[in-house]
Formats: C-alpha cells, sequence, structure tokens
C-alpha cells in the first residue's frame, strides 16, 4: 500500500544501504522490485492453467451454431439477404457487438501479445470472420 508509505520507505532503506556498501552503479528507476519470486512464478503459472482450463468449459454445452462466430454472422448474413427491412428494423448492427463480445472475449483469454510467436489480432479466424462480415454489409448496403 503506497499510501502508508511502505515502498517508499523500502526504497530509501534500500538507496542508503547501497550508499553505505558504495554501489554506484545502480541507476534509479532500474529497480528489481517488481521481479517475481520462483514461487510467485508457479503460482502465477498455475493461477493462468486454471483460468485457461476453466475457459474452455464454458461454452462446451453450447450448440456450435451458437458459439462459432463465423457460423453466428452467417445466420445474420441469411437474415439480412432474406429479409433485408426486419434486418434493418431491428438495429444488428448496433448488436453485434454486444452479442459477440463474450465470444471474442474467450478468444482473447489466452492471448498474449507479449510473447515473442504471439498471432496478430487480424490473423485470427474470429477477426476475419467479422471482417468479411463488415465488408459484406458494406458492399450490399451501397447497393
Amino acid at each position: 500500500d503506497t499510501s502508508s508509505g511502505f515502498i517508499p520507505k523500502c526504497r530509501a532503506c534500500r538507496r542508503q544501504a547501497r550508499e553505505r556498501s558504495g554501489e554506484g552503479d545502480h541507476h534509479e528507476g532500474l529497480s528489481s522490485d517488481e521481479e517475481l519470486t520462483p514461487t510467485e512464478v508457479d503460482e502465477f503459472q498455475k493461477s493462468k492453467d486454471n483460468v485457461l482450463e476453466d475457459s474452455r468449459k464454458i461454452f462446451e454445452d453450447v450448440h456450435a451454431d451458437f458459439c462459432d462466430i463465423r457460423k453466428i454472422l452467417l445466420k445474420f448474413q441469411e437474415w439480412k439477404e432474406k429479409f433485408p427491412d426486419s434486418y434493418c428494423d431491428a438495429y444488428i448492427s448496433f448488436c453485434l457487438p454486444k452479442l459477440l463480445n463474450p465470444l471474442i472475449r474467450v478468444h482473447l483469454i489466452c492471448w498474449d501479445p507479449l510473447e515473442q510467436n504471439f498471432t496478430e489480432l487480424e490473423e485470427m479466424p474470429w477477426f476475419r470472420a467479422i471482417e468479411e462480415f463488415s465488408d459484406a454489409e458494406n458492399v450490399s448496403g451501397s447497393k
């Protein structure tokens, strides 16, 4: 808790200890205060693994047509083509972000842009499906 002055006191104590010991090569702001101990790293990895395992179970009881973004968007595309007035009256373009949000979040749980070999958002299948749907909507909207 920084309001109690705990962190500044610790830093001040370490600074004084460095000054007494004669360490002259320390650069302010390059401290390793935020480095995790091996125990903390293990606990974090276990917690992360538990979250990823739980995320795989979220849609296990949902029919495939309703947990796959591409399939959902195909249903909306069919609706738009067969009943354009009804589709327009339902303000689907405003509803889709809220509808797809939980599905996208599940896909992003394991995404880590700080990894060396991470997948770009634009390369993810759900992103391409939304992009294709948006392009099809723009083309048909201009007609």
